[in-house]
């Protein structure tokens, strides 16, 4: 009788040993970078842990591998899984947990578990997005359950002053206070009595944090660089366009400028602007989205913009479909060529998901396939998950749903 082939190993010792000639070289590079105070994790012990941490910088990652000893498996996107040679060597070094983004994706599930079994630790940010706000964004409520069947203690990794250091919008580094260190460790006997839903109301309160105050300066040269792909709603003239220069944003349709202060509040250029931080603002642009009628809007396009456009062989490549398509937002679609002979069209009946991917990145989730769009610097793939998740929690009947997909 034939010996079944035994699964290899996840985890791996090659896996600590990078890890512990990285992090040390990645947390000092953070330091210097970010200007981060990381602090080390003392009470970490011999045990594998479940740390979730609020999400704020492209760097997370790193003030983790800095405050802990030990290899850490991350839970990460599929687009770094895609991307050729390079992401076979990111498997090779350190192994990370790919996840479907903005999906039910089973197998993660199921691959945390076996880290979890093999005694590896596990690092997910629960939002599953950089905040654009300032604020810890909607975290799934799922978490609460995975944690339970993980049965590993939770640290919460807070991460505070990252936003003021680098906003999601921006490319840019500023140079202000950060901290990034463990808060708190959840044991699992004090989690075994609740429900999921309890525990991710813990985690999500642990990880909470709100920028959206005066934390000294944050100094850079152009402070509001490519704030226009988060803000796409003006307080004067709804769906607009913005641009921005130096330290100021500008609505392309009545010509009103703001200023990105140092302190990261907003102030009109010659005009009382109704909002004194970006979360404020963006806030409002949710409750306009949410107010809107996405279904009655399918003759005229919303928007038109310029991207790449490619399929994402998952785990494996991105194949170029389009260079500079012409891309049409739709209130019940995204059109791709729409002026051409071969359109590509994708009803959101039915897209499964849609999402924003690194600062702006556009993901389109059809049938079995991913799609990706990749516009210019200013591009703004925020709009097209809100007004698509707008979208669905009218068809389904939810009219004052609030979620927008992140």
């Amino acid at each position: 009788m034939a010996k079944k082939n035994k699964k290899k190993k996840w985890t791996r010792l090659r896996h600590r040993i990078i890890t512990g000639l990285g992090a040390p070289v990645m947390g000092l590079f953070s330091r210097l970078r970010y200007g981060v105070k990381i602090e080390k994790f003392k009470e970490q012990g011999n045990r594998p842990y479940l740390i979730l941490l609020n999400h704020q910088t492209v760097f997370d990652q790193f003030y983790v591998a800095a405050s802990f000893r030990g290899a850490i498996y991350y839970v990460a996107t599929e687009d770094i899984f895609s991307n050729g040679w390079v992401s076979s060597l990111i498997r090779w070094l350190v192994a990370p947990i790919p996840i479907k983004k903005q999906t039910t994706d089973v197998s993660a599930v199921m691959n945390c578990l076996r880290v979890a079994k093999e005694g590896g630790t596990i690092c997910i940010a629960p939002e599953g997005n950089r905040t654009y706000s300032g604020r810890t964004e909607y975290m799934n409520p799922a978490i609460g359950g995975l944690a339970k069947k993980l049965g590993l203690p939770i640290a919460l990794y807070r991460i505070e002053g990252g936003y003021g250091v680098q906003p999601r919008w921006c490319d840019g580094v500023r140079r202000g206070k950060m901290k990034a260190y463990v808060s708190r460790v959840i044991e699992p006997e004090e989690y075994k009595n609740l429900t999921p839903d309890q525990l991710a109301e813990m985690i999500a309160e642990g990880l909470y944090v709100d920028e959206t105050k005066i934390e000294g300066k944050y100094t850079c040269k152009a402070r509001a660089q490519y704030m226009e792909r988060a803000m796409y709603v003006c307080p004067y003239c709804g769906l607009s366009v913005f641009e921005s220069n130096g330290h100021e944003i500008e609505c392309k349709t009545c010509g009103r400028k703001i200023v990105y202060g140092e302190d990261k509040r907003l102030t009109g250029v010659g005009f009382d602007f109704p909002f004194e931080f970006v979360a404020q603002w963006y806030d409002y642009q949710k409750e306009f989205v949410n107010h809107l009628m996405v279904t009655e809007h399918t003759q005229k396009p919303f928007y038109r913009d310029v991207a790449n456009f490619s399929q994402v062989i998952v785990y494996k490549e991105k194949l170029r479909l389009r260079e500079n398509a012409d891309i049409c937002l739709y209130g019940d679609r995204v059109v791709v060529g729409e002026d051409t002979a071969d359109p590509v069209v994708f009803p959101f009946d039915e897209v499964m998901a849609v999402s924003v991917l690194g600062r702006n990145k556009l993901n389109i989730y059809h049938d079995d396939k991913v799609y990706q769009f990749k516009g210019s610097k200013s591009f703004n793939a925020l709009k097209y998950v809100n007004i698509y998740y707008r979208y669905k929690n009218l068809t389904r009947g939810n009219a004052d749903g609030k979620f927008l997909g992140l």
